[in-house]
């Protein structure tokens, strides 16, 4: 089975865009490569904010490659090449992790983050934490949330920027979990 990916750059404070979206904060380290990245990935999931921020030309990232945007608000009627997700998400995520291929890159954002994670068909939470404090923004995870449990699998300092990658498996929760 695919594994969901929710793989996102993270400011000190827990945001992963600035109040407006913005994401000009996030400095890419030139010891990271990100084309060996996007290589593991041939599907990706967008909220819509994030799918209206990047533009809908900025996906599919590479040939035979596809993208999904879960929106409530968006038509159909008017994206022709990209499918917009409202009703029956949750089997759509399903039926994509049972497909054959390479992992899926849940690209954003915190919205779409949660439902997945709620339902439990996120796998991996991958976070680069970019050394700055917002103040303010889109958290990593929208509220109210429900408690995650995560194991840490992998880690790195990228010493140029300072900036720090986290890898989690995301956990079964436990009895009595509930809210955090």
């Amino acid at each position: 089975m695919r594994k969901v990916r929710y793989s996102c750059a993270m400011s000190l404070d827990g945001y992963i865009a600035g109040p407006d979206g913005e994401y000009d904060w996030i400095v890419m380290d030139p010891d990271f490569d990100f084309q060996a990245m996007s290589e593991q990935f041939d599907t990706y999931l967008l909220g819509r904010k994030t799918f209206e921020v990047t533009g809908s030309g900025a996906f599919p990232a590479s040939s035979g490659s596809r993208t999904y945007v879960f929106s409530r608000t968006l038509r159909q009627s008017d994206y022709k090449t990209i499918p917009i997700i409202g009703e029956n998400w949750k089997a759509v995520v399903q039926s994509l992790r049972e497909e054959e291929g390479k992992d899926i890159w849940l690209f954003g954002g915190g919205s779409l983050f949660r439902s997945l994670a709620e339902e439990g068909l996120v796998d991996t939470v991958e976070v680069a934490i970019v050394p700055v404090l917002l103040g303010s923004g889109i958290p990593l995870i929208a509220e109210p949330a429900t408690r995650i449990p995560l194991e840490l699998k992998e880690h790195k300092l990228y010493q140029k920027t300072g900036t720090v990658s986290l890898v989690y498996e995301v956990r079964e929760p436990s009895p009595g979990g509930g809210n955090a």
